[in-house]
């Protein structure tokens, strides 16, 4: 989809602007081009494989068993739709799961921002005392609602000018230096849970109370020892505001721009179309400059999200989405036992896995995109309720098995839901399912659809990267679906590298293309370097190493034609 939309952005069209179906289809064609291109190379490559009858999630009867297991969701209850902070793209506009997110290097203003105490029991921290946060992204301030401090850390009131300010003691002596400040005195120790503060915008349209929590998260590694939260903006934010009934604000719409209800920066951009930052940082700097509620800023370079197909960066937005609950019918610990009844190859990959699967959030299955698998499920429009009806699933099923996914988007919905509904009394979802459950659902069509298969697979194998990838999506959907993992050994391989052992990128220059290595030397040059790796380590190759490989294949067949 994202190549589509490549090309159509090229020719200075608009994907919406088009027929969701005439879309998919092109789509469609373009994935066929590269899956006959992709089998065309690995049999180049002497790769043994079912080439006559691969298979593919967009098959239509791939499709109509992913719309099977996804229905499954739906009718045990583990589907839901809630609001919740998701990593979003505003380049794609969309919603992105973990396993569709890269991190990469990035460059992100620090700002030390002060928060005016304006209740306590202590009527003295009332006067002209200010808690301090430290955040990476300005822009969520306009989101702030509240802010976290740690039980086992100790803080104080430290003077600075004519100033008070409450500060981590373990990170006090950084914040000074972040502002320069070298003249100061701790004053006494200060409990800061319970305090309630004003928000650095108050009088502008941020009159509410900005309660400090305690919050288990918070740590003294970085920053103040207060946490900024922002309830709509990041996982532990959302959770510490749902568990204190704090509200959780809509602050910027599908493309990163402040909606008309947010005081001071509506229409100001978090990210360009382009994924380029845009002027709300800047904005909410100079805001906070303007209201003498700045302390200190600077720059931190650091890992961030980033789409692995638009490779732009990402931001945590709360947005409307559809959910597999981790809790319901005990996913999360049916998913841990059986983590621990597969073997695993290496063994660290077994506690990879589990700590992902430990603390991971529940399953964004929506995304709002054109192609892909539809989430085939009718919500009632008064109450909200989904419909849970096995005649109306099997419709869409035999509708999919003939027609593939475009089924959903050109039939009419009243053939789908029958006689016993009205199609105005429902909506229909439009959203595509994330990618990672189509690939989770294989173990479903492949093998319970094929005869000379059996179910589990004896071996699943992929790069380390499937951890929270194919590995992790499969163990999902099999659990929720069957009590049990789809495989019974999973095996990891490495990745491959350049000759000094770096990540292989067309803008390094230093990316080997096999096609041109086969065409130089033959593929057997290939084989033999493959053979000659330890499959469980990354592995190197570049001009020197084939090089290595080509005179030591020469040697063997000049051997071999001396001894026939």
């Amino acid at each position: 989809e994202w190549k589509i939309e490549e090309q159509y952005r090229a020719k200075g069209l608009n994907k919406d602007e088009v027929p969701a179906t005439e879309f998919r289809a092109e789509c469609r064609s373009f994935a066929e081009k590269w899956v006959a291109i992709q089998s065309e190379q690995f049999q180049r490559l002497g790769i043994i494989g079912d080439w006559d009858k691969p298979y593919t999630t967009m098959a239509f009867d791939a499709e109509a068993v992913i719309v099977q297991e996804f229905q499954k969701f739906v009718m045990n209850g583990a589907l839901y739709r809630g609001s919740k902070p998701v990593m979003w793209s505003v380049v794609e506009k969309t919603a992105l799961a973990e396993a569709e997110v890269e991190y990469e290097e990035h460059v992100s203003p620090t700002i030390f921002v002060k928060f005016p105490v304006k209740q306590a029991a202590d009527p003295a921290l009332t006067e002209g005392v200010s808690a301090v946060i430290w955040t990476t992204t300005p822009w969520t301030i306009p989101g702030n609602r509240a802010m976290a401090c740690a039980k086992s850390l100790n803080y104080g009131l430290y003077q600075v000018g004519d100033e008070k300010l409450i500060l981590c003691d373990d990170l006090a002596e950084r914040a000074m230096s972040a502002a320069d400040i070298t003249d100061y005195q701790r004053l006494s120790d200060v409990e800061p849970e319970g305090l309630i503060c004003a928000h650095p915008f108050a009088g502008q349209g941020y009159d509410f109370d900005v309660p400090i929590l305690a919050g288990d998260f918070v740590t003294a590694e970085t920053g103040t020892g207060l946490v900024h939260i922002a309830p709509g903006h990041g996982q532990d934010d959302f959770e510490l505001g749902l568990k204190h009934r704090i509200e959780v604000p809509f602050t910027v719409d599908e493309a990163g721009v402040y909606f008309d209800h947010v005081p001071i920066f509506a229409g100001k951009r978090v990210l360009d179309e382009n994924g380029k930052n845009g002027d709300a940082n800047g904005a909410v700097i100079t805001a906070l400059i303007e209201a003498n509620a700045l302390f200190a800023k600077g720059k931190l370079r650091h890992q961030y999200p980033h789409s692995w197909r638009s490779k732009a960066p990402l931001i945590f937005r709360n947005t409307p989405q559809w959910f597999v609950s981790m809790e319901h019918n005990n996913l999360r610990d049916k998913a841990l036992k059986a983590i621990d009844e597969v073997n695993w190859f290496p063994k660290a990959g077994r506690n990879r896995i589990h700590a992902m699967i430990e603390n991971r959030p529940d399953w964004v299955l929506s995304r709002q995109r054109a192609w892909g698998v539809p989430l085939t499920v009718f919500m009632h429009r008064q109450s909200g309720e989904i419909l849970r009806d096995e005649a109306v699933n099997q419709r869409i099923v035999d509708g999919v098995k003939t027609q593939g996914a475009d089924a959903w988007f050109n039939t009419d919905p009243q053939v789908f839901l029958g006689d016993a509904y009205q199609a105005s009394d429902y909506e229909q979802v439009t959203d595509i399912l994330d990618v990672w459950f189509d690939s989770g659902t294989t173990h479903a069509f492949v093998l319970e659809e094929r005869d000379n298969l059996h179910w589990p697979a004896d071996v699943y194998l992929e790069g380390s990267d499937q951890h929270r990838g194919w590995f992790h999506s499969s163990l999902l959907e099999s659990c929720a679906t069957r009590g049990v993992a789809p495989y019974k050994n999973v095996v990891t391989h490495g990745f491959t590298m350049d000759e000094k052992g770096r990540k292989m990128s067309k803008s390094s220059g230093n990316a080997v293309d096999p096609l041109k290595v086969i065409d130089q030397s033959g593929a057997e040059i290939i084989r033999l370097w493959t053979t000659s790796c330890d499959y469980s380590e990354d592995q190197r190759i570049g001009p020197e190493i084939i090089k290595a490989n080509t005179d030591a294949y020469r040697k063997m067949r000049n051997c071999f034609r001396f001894l026939l």
